[in-house]
């Protein structure tokens, strides 16, 4: 269905500042599935790439008016999957649909070994300058332990080849607190990384996703569960590692050299609006929240179907299964739990008083005075920002913006 005329966006509390949208599109393709990732993805499944593109720029076509975009984020699954000249088809749709400026973030997550020079070097010149190359561990056994297929040499090959592209923009991510794992183990993995000189690392704890390979193995007891002591310990150690090779920590779970934040991500973390498409997607607009449907097949159905000149209201396609208005109380909770995860920048008091018309301390004077009270947050001037201590703990900081105060941590 191509639309008419786009009904003008609905404003909400939530959507007072104005800021430039970001777009995530969901590829959800692999070759093989990881053993943790409950993503929505598919493998065996290729041959309805070319359709699912073109479902893809059509979404794009319901959804752009010609608002600002200043960041796009090609996510998965496995974009790499995509031949660049559909990456290049892709981003023409973004530009038709959007104002793109020439200085545009665009990320493309890839796996590594599985490209090289020829196609990082046709990538480039469709535009994307961000590369996120899932590295996960320097070691064999946890590389089989998750089904990667790839060993850490494809990784240093693949950096390599896409500096000689002229990416200089290159985030490596890595995963810590696994079965077996030890703190040497992890040393030697960040160091790995490290020395292959990227500009952003995202380090992440392992989560048991349920209904995962690797959830199931723990239990059923062929694995052990994660030690939350050991993984703090491998946090703190990363963190010190990382920091002495010259990258800032900005975020709970990532670092980067100064001036190579991932502006996509820091759209999320300051709460602010993102259109999601592509199947089993995610977007968060004008106090919206909502889900595109996730079988691959389904969503190009959807989005392939004929005309129909009856406009939904923004930011919905006849390709969204679910969404949800978000109320103010619950704008403020989420402007709080993303903000704080940003440990320099934290959440600013009057930028909460100018985006939601009421003070920070008429909402959660209470929460705050306790948290601060037990040196899990503090407050600088205009900026609240978690204490180093409640980096290890955020997640139960983070509940007291959505549970009563006197629950226990």
């Amino acid at each position: 269905m191509i639309f008419g005329e786009r009904s003008t966006p609905i404003l909400s509390l939530d959507s007072r500042l104005e800021v430039p949208y970001s777009l995530y599109l969901h590829i959800p393709f692999c070759g093989t599935r990881c053993s943790y990732c409950a993503f929505n993805t598919y493998t065996h499944v290729e041959a309805l790439i070319p359709a699912y593109v073109a479902g893809l720029c059509r979404e794009l076509s319901w959804l752009g008016t010609g608002q600002p975009v200043h960041t796009i984020y090609f996510g998965g699954g496995t974009p790499s999957l995509l031949s660049p000249s559909q990456v290049a088809d892709i981003l023409a749709a973004c530009q038709r649909a959007f104002d793109v400026p020439p200085d545009v973030e665009i990320t493309l997550e890839a796996n590594p070994g599985s490209i090289g020079d020829d196609y990082l070097g046709r990538l480039r010149e469709t535009g994307v300058n961000r590369l996120s190359v899932g590295m996960q561990s320097a070691h064999a056994q946890e590389l089989k332990l998750f089904a990667r297929q790839h060993d850490v040499d494809d990784v240093a090959r693949t950096i390599s080849a896409a500096r000689r592209a002229g990416f200089d923009n290159l985030n490596l991510d890595l995963i810590y607190g696994v079965p077996y794992q030890t703190l040497d183990m992890w040393r030697v993995s960040v160091e790995a990384a490290l020395a292959l000189g990227p500009d952003h690392l995202s380090l992440y704890a392992l989560g048991l996703e349920a209904g995962t390979p690797l959830a199931k193995w723990v239990e059923r007891g062929w694995l052990p569960a994660p030690d939350d002591d050991l993984a703090a310990d491998m946090y703190d150690l990363a963190d010190s590692l990382v920091c002495q090779a010259g990258l800032s920590q900005y975020e709970i779970s990532n670092w980067a050299r100064p001036g190579f934040a991932c502006r996509h991500n820091l759209q999320y973390w300051r709460n602010q609006p993102y259109l999601g498409l592509g199947a089993g997607a995610h977007g968060y607009v004008a106090g919206i929240r909502y889900e595109v449907v996730r079988p691959i097949q389904r969503y190009i159905d959807l989005a392939m179907q004929p005309v129909d000149a009856a406009p939904l209201p923004f930011p919905l396609t006849p390709t969204v299964e679910h969404h949800e208005r978000i109320d103010d109380a619950g704008a403020m909770a989420e402007h709080m739990l993303t903000g704080l995860r940003l440990v320099e920048e934290g959440v600013s008091a009057e930028g909460f008083r100018q985006r939601f018309g009421v003070p920070i301390q008429d909402v959660y004077g209470e929460q705050l005075d306790w948290l601060t009270r037990y040196d899990l947050l503090r407050q600088d001037g205009d900026r609240l920002r978690l204490t180093a201590r409640a980096r290890l703990l955020s997640n139960q900081v983070f509940l007291r913006f959505i549970t009563n105060l006197n629950s226990s941590i």
